[in-house]
């Protein structure tokens, strides 16, 4: 069972099949991580400008700790985001023969 603490994915160790003994009870299973340690990137804070020249820091692996991140393109700017000037390629007259028959639909 994998659970969260404090950002960190851990496993708990097997529990022992007899949790009393003679000399009392046993202590808390101890917890086995489960990612490795030292062969991960930094994890850091980074600051990144947008295109219209907002600023805000998040963190990541890229970079250096205080590195800036300029975008060329972001959810502000994107056609795929703001439904910029989209075409529909004719290709044999498939669009056209749409709009024909389903035009209707649109008015």
């Amino acid at each position: 069972m994998l659970a969260g603490l404090k950002g960190f994915l851990y496993r708990r160790a097997p529990e022992p099949y007899n949790m009393t003994s003679p000399r009392g009870p046993r202590p808390a299973p101890r917890r086995v991580y489960a990612m490795k340690k030292e062969i991960h990137p930094g994890y850091h804070v980074i600051n990144v400008v947008m295109t219209d020249g907002t600023k805000f820091q998040t963190r990541s692996t890229w970079g250096k700790a205080g590195d800036t991140l300029s975008l060329d393109i972001d959810p502000k700017s994107h056609p795929a985001w703001t439904g910029g000037n989209q075409a529909l390629v004719d290709r044999a007259g498939r669009v056209s023969k749409f709009k024909q028959k389903f035009g209707f639909l649109n008015k």
